[in-house]
């Protein structure tokens, strides 16, 4: 996608190059590298290629329609009616300017990691939500390490009961990070666990309680209901969802699927660091409205990062 996206603007930038004339000054909005009494006036006219292109490639790469069109929006407001010096400063302003538009779109909101380190009266409760094979449970871990490298205390709360395997994955990260695991017996009430880890949480002062749950199919009702029922008990002040950046499309049904059944504060994007298409990470915030937190880019405990709209823009274009 970032090759795809990179050439198809360049080659179109250049056509908007050969065809833009001079203008009498217009006025405009945002994006003011330098006013300019005289030079050529971007038109939206000389866009039209550029936009065209873009909007091919952004599709192709799985990003959604409603993200696509707010982007060629902000695009039009920043760069119509723009005077640059000479034909030969049309692509990089262009560039620039598109540049800044994906940074405003992933930046519509934010969410700010400092707000899991805060002091509290009581545990802060997360729940993590998302289905099979994302990098769930890895996520969590990853999240747990950086917690506790800076002063946290947690309890991890085994709540996908459906798995046998999935409890012992959660566990196996409890004892190599030396944290409180909670369990029940595989086929048990995944609301108890949840419930349990915030109650040892309460008693013991611990700080954060982060609960993983089943890899819930978002078109299977009796385990959305499931879920539903965690979140009455477990009263989470924060619920995630982890998505895979590999997945696309699939990445943004199933978040607005689990954003209807629950309700999603924020959003962890997986395996960034594979050559994805990148549409996911356009995409989701901008069709449940809520921001991305961390993503994961790579294997190792220390391979997740709060996420950085300008680092992946940049990513875009290197």
């Amino acid at each position: 996608m970032f090759k795809s996206l990179r050439d198809r603007f360049r080659r179109a930038s250049k056509k908007a190059e050969e065809e833009l004339d001079p203008e009498l000054k217009l006025d405009y909005e945002s994006f003011r590298p330098e006013e300019r009494d005289s030079g050529a006036v971007i038109r939206e006219k000389h866009l039209d290629n550029v936009l065209w292109e873009m909007e091919l490639a952004l599709l192709e790469s799985d990003v959604a329609m409603e993200a696509l069109e707010e982007m060629k929006a902000i695009i039009k407001k920043r760069l119509v009616g723009l005077r640059v010096e000479n034909r030969a400063a049309i692509t990089p302003t262009i560039e620039k300017a598109l540049k800044a538009s994906l940074v405003e779109l992933l930046s519509k909101t934010t969410f700010d990691p400092q707000i899991l380190l805060e002091k509290r009266d009581g545990p802060l409760v997360i729940a993590f939500v998302g289905v099979n094979g994302t990098g769930k449970t890895t996520t969590i871990a990853r999240i747990t390490d950086w917690l506790q490298q800076n002063g946290k205390s947690v309890v991890l709360a085994a709540s996908d009961t459906f798995r046998a395997g999935a409890i012992e994955q959660l566990e196996l990260h409890a004892n190599r990070l030396g944290c409180k695991f909670i369990k029940h017996q595989a086929g048990g009430d995944p609301a108890a666990v949840a419930f349990d880890a915030v109650e040892h949480a309460k008693a013991k002062h611990r700080d954060i309680v982060m609960i993983d749950t089943a890899g819930r199919m978002q078109t299977n009702s009796n385990l959305m209901d499931e879920m539903k029922k965690i979140k009455r008990v477990a009263k989470p002040d924060l619920i995630m969802f982890v998505g895979d950046s590999l997945a696309g499309n699939d990445a943004i049904d199933q978040a607005k699927k689990f954003h209807e059944a629950v309700g999603i504060d924020a959003v962890v994007l997986t395996k960034l660091d594979v050559d994805a298409k990148g549409g996911a990470a356009l995409s989701i915030s901008s069709a449940i409205g809520q921001p991305i937190a961390f993503v994961g880019i790579g294997q190792e405990y220390g391979d997740i990062m709060p996420f950085d709209a300008t680092w992946i823009v940049e990513r875009i274009f290197a």
